[in-house]
């Protein structure tokens, strides 16, 4: 059984509390961390977002969720859902789980990423491509998966619609190796005209960090702050 980290907590008018309960939530289950990580941009972060550690029943139920509700009041339409390997399979999956409990019973398709060329073949697992398509996955770092996502699902003859993430880093993108002024998820939106919905963005880890005491976090909220001042998206 796993355990969870005990944190004092207090709260700020303003807050986005589905947000801060997520971040708090991502803490206490050693999801969200902090120290000195490498990311896949070459940049010394101080805080990784590790989805793979939502690693039981209680907590991907949970994080459903969190998704769900996030995903219900955004207003996005969506026909059916899909899950980009492969953190997006169980994530997807989960969120199916989810809606359908809330009455919302969308069908669900995933990808692998190597086509199978026995049994029924090809890529694509579960339900048929079809409508608006909402696609799932954990963070958006260079939007390499919703990129490939978009050509599978517009192949299959259906609609790339919109994605819904656990975390918005709110930092620039690069581009053949170097920094560019918009974010992930910005690109997205802007180039690839897909609407993005998101549980929690670095400025709500931000919040929670300067408003929660974590035991050996004294200076988390400094470290945090000073990364998005040097690599963070505007108007992200």
């Amino acid at each position: 059984m796993s355990e969870c980290v005990e944190i004092e907590t207090c709260s700020s008018p303003g807050q986005d509390s589905l947000a801060q309960d997520f971040v708090q939530f991502a803490v206490a289950s050693g999801v969200l961390r902090f120290g000195e990580f490498k990311t896949k941009a070459g940049r010394l972060s101080p805080y990784f977002f590790n989805a793979g550690l939502f690693d039981d029943g209680a907590k991907l139920g949970k994080l459903a969720q969190f998704y769900a509700q996030r995903l219900l009041g955004s207003g996005i339409e969506f026909d059916m859902i899909f899950g980009p390997a492969y953190k997006g399979i169980p994530l997807g999956a989960v969120l199916a789980v989810e809606l359908a409990r809330l009455g919302r019973n969308v069908p669900f398709a995933y990808n692998r990423k190597e086509a199978k060329d026995h049994g029924e073949g090809g890529s694509l697992v579960g339900a048929p491509l079809q409508g608006r398509v909402l696609i799932v996955d954990d963070v958006m770092s260079a939007g390499t998966a919703v990129r490939e996502s978009i050509a599978l699902i517009q192949q299959a003859g259906a609609t790339a619609h919109a994605v819904v993430i656990a975390l918005d880093r709110q930092e620039k993108a690069t581009e053949n190796g170097q920094d560019v002024e918009h974010s992930a998820v910005q690109y997205v939106q802007n180039q690839l005209g897909l609407q993005v919905c998101s549980v929690a963005k670095l400025n709500d880890l931000l919040q929670y960090l300067q408003h929660h005491r974590v035991p050996g976090l004294a200076d988390a909220h400094e470290r945090v702050a000073a990364y998005r001042a040097r690599y963070g998206a505007d108007g992200a």
